[in-house]
């Protein structure tokens, strides 16, 4: 599924065009980022609200480098073998967050399955680092499943951010295609253990892989049944010919309708449109 290069490519439809990012803000962040050459998803992954998150003082720092030891065919982060653990990254990444002087800082992270700890302890410590250094700064950690092991979820739990999130990606069915390690029980295991913490519980989906409507409402169902609270919800966008192929192009009204169906679920916070990305107006979830 996805990467046969003989599948006809969708011409993207006009409410997927974006404005070219600009302002005050943006720029000053942006600078920033490139002086202390900083790993940010929002840059990354060519994110389409760059411009109204960093103006509104909310950005998305990757942490334990840019190279994945997972290859998901979503994905345009690199994989391979990544370098060792800096262990003086979170002191580096806390000060950024002030020289930014980020109100809301969501963190993620490659996956390093390459270590012992799975990245967890650096996870915790760069939480740490920035509360130290940024009292009034709150955190969103968007995560990898480490695996499922509860010592490790606990460990970033512990270590006190406001929300804590872990991407489902996909339905139950394209699972299997679209990620290379990360199993669909697994991951609603993971957020089982997040949703019975003090920290808000998130998790968010991409469109336009073949799912059908019953699947996301399945899925929705699923994220419900273990406790998530702020569900994110947004159209999934092909990086480049190497990954998996965009199948449809979901309108905005089929998005208005998941939004309105995950909040009768009783989900608190669904953000879903087009352009939604995992921290869009994650400012808005901190409080439980």
């Amino acid at each position: 599924m996805g990467k046969n290069k003989t599948d006809t490519i969708l011409r993207k439809p006009d409410w997927l065009k974006i404005k070219v990012p600009s302002g005050k803000e943006f720029i000053s962040i942006r600078k920033i980022v490139d002086e202390h050459k900083l790993h940010t998803i929002c840059t990354s992954g060519h994110c389409p609200n760059m411009n109204e998150c960093w103006g509104r003082g909310t950005a998305t720092l990757m942490i334990l480098g840019d190279i994945c030891t997972r290859s998901c065919g979503f994905c345009n982060v690199k994989t391979g073998r990544p370098l060792p653990a800096d262990w003086e990254e979170p002191v580096r990444v806390a000060k950024s967050v002030k020289l930014m002087k980020l109100k809301h800082c969501v963190l993620t992270s490659v996956d390093r399955d390459d270590l012992d700890d799975l990245g967890a302890g650096i996870w915790a410590l760069t939480v740490q680092e920035i509360k130290k250094q940024n009292p009034n700064t709150t955190i969103e950690t968007l995560i990898p499943d480490f695996d499922g092991r509860e010592d490790l979820i606990h460990q970033l739990i512990d270590s006190g951010p406001e929300v804590v999130s872990h991407n489902l990606e996909t339905v139950r069915r394209i699972t299997p295609w679209a990620r290379s390690r990360a199993k669909y029980d697994t991951s609603l295991y993971t957020l089982s253990i997040i949703a019975k913490s003090k920290a808000v519980s998130k998790s968010g989906i991409m469109l336009g892989l073949g799912e059908t409507q019953e699947e996301v409402l399945e899925t929705m169902d699923d994220l419900r049944n273990v406790g998530v609270e702020v569900l994110t919800i947004g159209q999934y966008l092909q990086p480049t010919k190497k990954h998996l192929s965009v199948k449809e192009f979901v309108t905005p009204e089929q998005f208005e309708f998941y939004r309105v169906t995950g909040l009768e679920k009783g989900f608190r916070f669904v953000e879903s449109s087009p352009l939604v990305r995992s921290s869009y107006r994650a400012e808005k979830h901190v409080w439980k």
